[in-house]
């Protein structure tokens, strides 16, 4: 039979893992363009503005290396189509961009003319909501209670 402090130790840990475990599951992997990903031919405006985008979420964008990018630019380099100041360029074909921070964040494909045929994307990252404050651990006596009932 298990002993009472290994019960409450249970009792502590699943308290815990309630409180905890929602905010770790919150976070939303976004593959960019669904089952269509980062290709010629999308509408990724309207791919947007059907999605939230919370601080924790990522972008992932899938695409084929060999014809295809990815640029972080600044708006302005956003809505002429270069990459004047990017901050960053990816090229794998199976990125992962974490949305780390609120504010908007600006991706375009600079092969060819690709940007301009529609290959842009903006999202404005919402800040998460703050995770609840952790339930205060029963003392020793309602631990005992506890145990005492069962």
């Amino acid at each position: 039979m298990a002993s009472k402090q290994m019960v409450a130790a249970a009792v502590i840990a699943s308290a815990i893992a309630i409180v905890f475990l929602p905010a770790l599951a919150s976070a939303t992997d976004h593959v960019v363009g669904d089952g269509y990903g980062w290709t010629l031919g999308f509408d990724y405006a309207a791919w947007a503005e059907s999605k939230q985008f919370t601080v924790g979420d990522t972008l992932a964008f899938k695409y084929s290396a060999n014809s295809h990018n990815v640029a972080e630019v600044s708006g302005a380099d956003f809505k002429a189509c270069t990459k004047a100041a990017a901050t960053s360029v990816w090229n794998s074909g199976k990125d992962v961009v974490a949305l780390d921070k609120p504010g908007r964040r600006w991706f375009i494909c600079v092969v060819g003319q690709h940007c301009r045929l529609g290959m842009k994307l903006n999202v404005t990252v919402l800040p998460g909501t703050p995770a609840p404050a952790p339930a205060p651990a029963p003392s020793h006596s309602q631990s005992r209670r506890f145990l005492s009932e069962w």
